[in-house]
């Protein structure tokens, strides 16, 4: 069988894509929710409690429930909490890119980064650890909304204050550029 040409391209600039695995970060957990659409839209399922319990995350003693909305070009980052751990959702019909590091010292998966995109027609729960810094960006042209559960009541407080926060490119700005290639 004869080789593809291609004008002006060398074997040096050819690469293969990469399907392996993403990384994964320990105690990060990632929920399919029941998400039913039909003509007139969509209902999906946030959470499913068991009298003071979260069925999908039955440690996780939920204080708090937030609604934040990010406009077009922001990023949020990083966000680190010693006692606080989140679940975040973002709406089907949203899209945000999302990054988490893992920061713990005693942790198998320390230094482990991954990236994903919440919403964009899916509907997941994302459990983030105490210990894990976190971060958002809406690299796209409309404002992108983000529930997110906690197991500790928000406290602008500087003295009880559970929201320390690190440099955007404190991992690299290149986190929250969109691929490329």
């Amino acid at each position: 069988m004869m080789q593809p040409a291609f004008d002006k391209i060398t074997e040096q600039q050819l690469a293969l894509q990469d399907y392996s695995g993403k990384p994964k970060i320990d105690g990060v957990q990632i929920v399919p929710l029941n998400y039913f659409t039909d003509d007139g839209g969509y209902f999906l399922e946030l959470a499913r409690l068991q009298e003071t319990a979260w069925e999908q995350f039955p440690d996780f003693k939920l204080a708090q429930m937030n609604y934040s909305e990010m406009d077009p070009g922001v990023i949020k980052a990083w966000h680190i909490h010693k006692h606080q751990e989140d679940v975040w959702f973002v709406p089907p019909s949203h899209k945000l890119l999302v990054a988490l590091k893992d920061v713990r010292d005693n942790s198998p998966t320390k230094n482990t980064l991954m990236r994903l995109t919440l919403g964009a027609g899916k509907a997941y729960l994302v459990h983030i650890p105490r210990g894990v810094a976190h971060g958002a960006a809406n690299l796209w042209q409309k404002p992108a909304a983000i529930i997110y559960f906690v197991n500790n009541l928000f406290s602008a407080d500087p003295n009880t204050s559970d929201e320390f926060r690190l440099p955007y490119d404190a991992f690299g700005a290149d986190i929250w550029e969109m691929t490329k290639g």
